[in-house]
């Protein structure tokens, strides 16, 4: 594990790092070069074979052409295709491409038809927002096409270093290089299945902080804490999950045992459809809905709720208690639906959390789906602001963002947590961590996190990630949490 949170910057975020470090010996773009052509290097395995670089028209195209120039030194057969004018190159991008011809080496205009053992895609780079078209598009459908490794530079071509969205077509990489810190793009939307595997190099000029931060185990190791002895139940916290209309009680159950499975010490259930016991998870208290509001010391409220007058009535009763809420599912669209509500959330003093899929996060602000999706990091950071609300935006990069403008991107998970019930396991499980005592935050990251490291697990023994199921993904939890609190 490393020993500080990695650091993401935006496109525009970086480019002010970057200017602060535009005089610096040796340029960023002969380290950044110096850097890809080590890890291309270790890739074939210090072997001395056939490598194609394509070089694009901006500083991407000058990391090529420094890394092409140390590959060749080194003994390696480098093909140089370079998608640009040369007359147009940045400064530092012209001299890497005069070192690389003082050297011997040659430019082409179309890949050859010869048989590498690497591919260096070093077209575009974080300032790409257009479409890709023409001949830079059939560049990348030809490398995509090739039966070898490919290392992306920075980011994969044709992906927004923003959003993770693909701007027309995108190199598929089997690793990435990205320089100083990560992007957003390669962290969520479309960014994981073109990325291949991340490796983050800081070029020498670490930054203590960015703009968000990857989230790991070090963002919530000081609640990994192994219980006394002398524990009882009361020790724990009591989560309140409030929700079972009729014909919905599954996903109310879901979270409520997965709350049960991380820790809380007592967990009611308080189902608007009459249900006198859990047969698969006994241990669960159900009570009256109204009763739970009581009883709890943290509420989840949402699972299964459904929309009625009476949902309506207990989502308002939850927002007037000083105890920490968890709002998800029906409970966000009932938010939706009433503004009035809504800013009488945002006027709480107690904690409020919010974990809304893209469809329910687009019906808080009054958006299309897509568009939410189109900018994921801003709708998480508004929905944050204006409810006052520690947020979970789920998906492909899972965003935690907070009241103050903070945010997380997550990294664990794969496909199969696309399946019923998954979020409401998510809820459970966040608000049995702050029943333990996690402060909202790190609840929020943690139970994130431990999601889909949950997810992970399972795929990593065979069970998924096709068929997985929330059940499964509760139990997965469990132990997960446990071995981290003994691994800290």
């Amino acid at each position: 594990m490393t020993t500080r949170p990695r650091p993401i910057f935006r496109r525009n975020g970086i480019r002010a790092f970057e200017a602060q470090f535009a005089d610096v010996e040796p340029r960023l773009m002969e380290r950044a070069g110096c850097a890809l052509a080590a890890l291309a290097g270790s890739m074939l395995d210090g072997a001395l074979k056939p490598i194609l670089i394509a070089a694009g028209p901006g500083n991407n195209g000058g990391d090529g052409l420094v890394a092409a120039r140390l590959l060749k030194e080194q003994g390696h057969a480098v093909t140089v295709v370079f998608a640009g004018d040369s007359g147009r190159l940045p400064a530092d991008a012209r001299t890497a491409l005069e070192k690389w011809r003082a050297a011997g080496g040659e430019i082409v205009s179309e890949i050859p038809d010869l048989r590498f053992a690497l591919v260096v895609d070093a077209l575009f780079g974080i300032g790409l927002t257009r479409p890709i078209e023409g001949k830079a598009a059939e560049l990348i459908a030809r490398i995509n096409t090739l039966d070898c490794p490919v290392l992306a530079v920075d980011i994969p071509s044709g992906l927004d270093a923003d959003t993770g969205r693909s701007t027309g077509p995108v190199v598929r990489a089997t690793q990435t290089i990205t320089f100083i810190a990560l992007k957003p793009g390669l962290l969520m939307r479309e960014g994981p299945d073109h990325c291949g595997k991340v490796e983050l190099c800081d070029l020498g000029i670490a930054t203590a902080a960015g703009e968000g931060e990857a989230i790991s185990r070090l963002h919530f190791r000081d609640c990994l804490v192994a219980r006394d002895r002398d524990s009882h139940k009361g020790s724990f916290g009591s989560v309140g999950v409030i929700g079972g209309a009729p014909g919905m009680a599954g996903a109310t159950l879901l979270a409520g045992r997965a709350a049960l499975k991380l820790g809380a010490g007592r967990v009611y259930v308080g189902m608007l459809d009459r249900l006198a016991v859990d047969p698969l998870q006994p241990e669960l208290m159900l009570r009256q809905a109204d009763e739970v509001l009581q009883l709890a010391t943290v509420l989840a409220v949402g699972p299964g709720l459904g929309r009625s007058a009476r949902a309506l009535e207990l989502l308002r009763q939850a927002i007037e208690t000083q105890l920490p809420v968890l709002i998800d599912a029906d409970g966000l669209n009932l938010l939706a639906e009433h503004p009035v509500l809504a800013r009488r959330l945002a006027r709480r003093e107690a904690a409020t959390l919010m974990t809304p899929h893209p469809a329910e996060a687009g019906r808080l602000l009054g958006i299309a789906t897509d568009t939410v999706q189109a900018d994921r990091l801003a709708a998480a950071l508004t929905i944050a602001r204006i409810h006052r609300a520690h947020v979970v935006l789920k998906g492909c990069g899972s965003i935690v963002a907070t009241p103050g403008g903070r945010w997380f991107i997550n990294t664990t998970g794969n496909p199969g947590l696309a399946t019923g019930g998954s979020g409401d396991v998510l809820t459970g499980m966040i608000a049995a961590l702050i029943a333990q005592g996690w402060p909202p935050l790190e609840a929020m990251v943690g139970g994130t996190h431990l999601h889909g490291s949950a997810a992970d697990a399972l795929v990593q023994t065979g069970i998924g990630p096709i068929g997985l199921t929330a059940g499964e993904i509760a139990h997965a939890a469990r132990t997960t949490l446990n071995r981290w609190i003994a691994d800290a």
